[in-house]
């Protein structure tokens, strides 16, 4: 399949860019059978770039058959088109049969910033998910010593979950650091437009990594898929499991796009996650974990190839 360029009619000066819509020429409406679920993976990039990446996956229940069905590559804004208005028309084509959207972003400001409470400082906060955090903070301590306090305007208890109470650990960059909140506000513009469908967080990496468990891959072939020597490499092997195993159907032009563009593999992955979280194979929220907090959905430990062609 060749690799596929988002286009949009273009904009007339009297007209507002919401009113647009996907050129027919360049993207053509999906069909919608009721025997179809469609799963849409987002891979966000700074809303001035142009990797950000869409990925649609069907499902078929009948023939329990997983088909990454388009790939949406380098989404970018023209001189009246935003990049942002092109991801929000991919997603509401789908809007009949989608269950899922799977950003691999946040979209959510830490409830530390959205408190409306008279703050008496995080130290002598009682509100749930800080005082979490300080539980969490007090076990680290009898544990190893952390070099850093949490600040919670700026982080997630979700990211501090993933750093310790994991099967290895895996560091997610702060909601509000300076390499996500850009994101952040990206996707809290796409997702609010979004209120008829139903959006999830995912974290690839960590998904490549339980997915490649399941389907017998070394660490060192699932460990770093965004490293610039052998992270290619690293996505070209699991591509291939999936294929050997017969798990999911991937175009081999898409195949090669995902392995050249770690954005698209990205996509992908959030896409999975997504299926898999159709199919009761995510986690759940641990017990204890803040009720008003964000949740990232991965997939569950101990997976199996069975689960995923079951």
């Amino acid at each position: 399949m060749r690799k596929r360029k988002v286009s949009v009619s273009k904009r007339k000066a009297s007209k507002p860019v919401a009113g647009s819509t996907l050129a027919s020429a360049s993207v053509t409406a999906f069909d919608s059978p009721k025997n179809i679920v469609r799963f849409i993976g987002v891979s966000l990039a700074g809303g001035k770039s142009d990797k950000a990446c869409v990925a649609v996956l069907e499902y078929y229940p009948e023939n329990n058959k997983i088909f990454l069905s388009r790939l949406f590559e380098k989404i970018k804004s023209d001189e009246k088109i935003s990049g942002d208005l092109k991801i929000h028309e991919l997603i509401l084509q789908n809007a009949e049969t989608l269950k899922y959207v799977a950003f691999d972003t946040p979209w959510n400001l830490p409830n530390c910033i959205t408190c409306k409470l008279k703050c008496p400082g995080y130290e002598n906060c009682h509100v749930p998910h800080i005082e979490w955090m300080w539980r969490h903070q007090e076990d680290r301590l009898k544990k190893k010593r952390p070099k850093k306090l949490f600040t919670p305007y700026t982080q997630r208890a979700v990211e501090m979950y993933f750093s310790t109470e994991l099967e290895e650990v895996f560091h997610l960059h702060h909601a509000m650091g300076a390499n996500t909140a850009p994101l952040m506000a990206r996707a809290s513009f796409i997702r609010k437009r979004l209120s008829e469908v139903e959006c999830i967080e995912a974290f690839p990496k960590l998904s490549l990594w339980r997915m490649g468990k399941a389907l017998n891959l070394m660490k060192s072939q699932i460990s770093d898929h965004r490293a610039a020597f052998g992270g290619d490499e690293s996505r070209a092997q699991f591509i291939k499991a999936l294929n050997d195993n017969n798990i999911a159907f991937i175009y081999h032009q898409d195949a090669k796009n995902m392995v050249e563009n770690n954005h698209a593999f990205e996509a992908f992955m959030c896409g999975m996650t997504a299926f898999l979280k159709y199919k009761n194979l995510t986690e759940k929220r641990p017990k204890g974990f803040p009720k008003e907090e964000d949740w990232i959905d991965f997939p569950i430990d101990g997976l199996k190839i069975k689960d995923l062609i079951a």
